[in-house]
């Protein structure tokens, strides 16, 4: 499985429980009490008002300083990279997703930020310099180190944690967007434009040549 088919099953994997956890978090409403909706713009259709306000809310608010941002922005970028399938994590603006999803779901705050603070003083004691200072063969190199469980060193293991998470919250990210989505090569449902079943699908099931 080469890089971009990993991280798509993360990515929807991560979509699918980003999904359950919102759910889960909507608040009981009394059946006595009468609200009366109130006129929702067009890009907010379907969303009730409580949800409106609380997104506003979240988006006026700032999380993570400067430094940080910068920091995620090149994780982000080093977990999906830009190639000649789809732009960057950054170029879908997952490092503002990120910020986002923090204040959305407070369980994460304490991780993420202890795990940059981490990632600083692991690449200062080694090269000298904050991770967005160091060069880009300086940051891959403690990437390598922290980006595969199994082989990981047990001095690591706190870098191991929270890479794992940056990079599910990268891959639920950046698989939201219409980049995410243009990679991953979901077309929906296009009413009167059936085709019938790709060549390439019969061909995998060797059904290429069945009349029916």
């Amino acid at each position: 499985m080469n890089r971009r088919d990993s991280i798509k099953a993360l990515g929807l994997t991560a979509i699918s429980t980003a999904v359950i956890l919102d759910a889960c978090k909507q608040p009981e409403t009394k059946t006595s009490d009468v609200v009366v909706p109130k006129e929702e713009p067009a890009s907010e259709a379907g969303r009730e008002q409580w949800e409106i306000d609380r997104n506003k809310k979240l988006k006026a608010e700032t999380f993570f300083d400067k430094h940080e941002m910068a920091t995620i922005t090149v994780l982000a970028d080093i977990i999906i990279p830009k190639d000649n399938v789809s732009g960057s994590a950054s170029d879908a603006k997952v490092p503002e997703f990120i910020e986002f999803i923090v204040k959305d779901i407070p369980e994460h705050k304490t991780p993420m930020r202890g795990g940059l603070k981490w990632l600083d003083v692991y690449c200062f004691n080694k090269f000298g310099k904050s991770f967005i200072d160091a060069s880009s063969n300086q940051q891959i190199s403690i990437i390598d180190e922290i980006a595969y469980p199994k082989k990981a060193k047990p001095e690591v293991q706190a870098g191991v944690t929270f890479f794992n998470r940056m990079r599910s919250l990268t891959a639920s990210g950046f698989y939201t967007t219409e980049i995410g989505v243009k990679d991953i090569g979901y077309a929906g449902n296009a009413p009167n434009q059936w085709t019938g079943v790709p060549d390439d699908v019969l061909k995998q099931y060797g059904m290429q040549n069945v009349k029916v």
